[in-house]
């Protein structure tokens, strides 16, 4: 990809919104580039994958490994790992600034789509980030076999947190899962999965206060439904309990908590300027869906380079 800029299209993450989008512009022959901290994204921490057309059963590793192979197979320039800083528009063209492996770079563009998702939120509890990395973890997918035949813990009470806890249910001789509220919210599918095995134990309506620990984690202290603190072993302990859009970085309208917010055709309120996936104020998290949003967003953004 030459270096020629403007370029008709930056974009920015190169998780299942971005890699849709830049399959599209490879085959419409765009002058483009994918600035991202990596390949995959929070797809790749996802756990199994059964719900993803054309796949029977897969896992987040699995499918970011086939996304990278689809951008080399469309020769697509991706610029990794790149940190985008900020996005500013001037008169008809975009100014990007990053950070990339040589330091500060600033590109320009007619068009960007927004494809940088999210990141998952902490607890924000004593311990939490003295011991993350020696026991706290966001990803069980990425570091679940390092904690192989040790009693383990997993907060929250969605998907992910399902998925954690059932992944580690192959792996530990005892998961526990804490939950803040009384029912979980994920799948009915993994829940019924969830309460069929075991080995895993389930604290309802308890929140979660300490990570306890001091090189490494022993365990996690809660508060029961009588308001009781209690505290329970693990040496691993899986934090699941949701994600917050990756938008510093723009000045594009923003939802409450954060989310970009977009047409129907992924443009935000700046003509030129699309976002798609996680990072937008979509009601549901699929990758399916931001598949269908990054390829929305790059027939949009062709659509309005046809225009200026």
């Amino acid at each position: 990809m030459s270096d020629k800029q403007p370029f008709d299209l930056i974009i920015v993450g190169a998780s299942a919104a971005g890699v849709a989008a830049a399959i599209y512009a490879a085959r419409r022959k765009l002058t483009f580039i994918v600035l991202s901290l990596d390949i995959g994204g929070e797809v790749a921490t996802s756990g199994e994958i059964e719900n993803y057309p054309g796949y029977v059963h897969t896992d987040g590793i699995e499918l970011a490994k086939k996304f990278e192979e689809q951008l080399t197979h469309n020769n697509v320039d991706v610029r990794w790992p790149t940190t985008v800083k900020n996005i500013v528009k001037h008169d008809a063209l975009f100014t990007v600034d990053a950070e990339g492996l040589k330091g500060p770079e600033t590109y320009r563009s007619k068009t960007v789509i927004i494809s940088s998702g999210m990141h998952p939120r902490k607890l924000g509890v004593p311990g939490e980030t003295e011991l993350r990395g020696k026991g706290v973890t966001y990803c069980t997918t990425c570091d679940g076999p390092l904690f192989k035949g040790k009693p383990v813990i997993t907060i929250g009470g969605g998907n992910s947190a399902l998925e954690s806890a059932l992944m580690m249910a192959d792996l530990s001789p005892q998961v526990t899962v804490i939950n803040k509220n009384p029912q979980f919210k994920g799948d009915a599918v993994l829940i019924d999965k969830l309460r069929a095995t075991k080995n895993i134990t389930v604290i309802a309506e308890a929140k979660t206060t300490k990570i306890l620990g001091e090189q490494l984690v022993s365990g996690a202290e809660y508060t029961d439904t009588a308001g009781k603190t209690q505290t329970v072993e693990g040496k691993g302990i899986f934090i699941h309990i949701g994600n917050l859009p990756n938008s510093d970085f723009t000045d594009a309208e923003k939802s409450p908590r954060n989310a970009i917010i977009t047409d129907r055709k992924q443009m935000t309120n700046t003509p030129g300027l699309f976002a798609a996936g996680d990072v937008t104020e979509t009601p549901f998290w699929q990758i399916g869906i931001a598949v269908g949003q990054g390829i929305t967003a790059v027939l949009a953004a062709i659509e309005y380079l046809n225009r200026v």
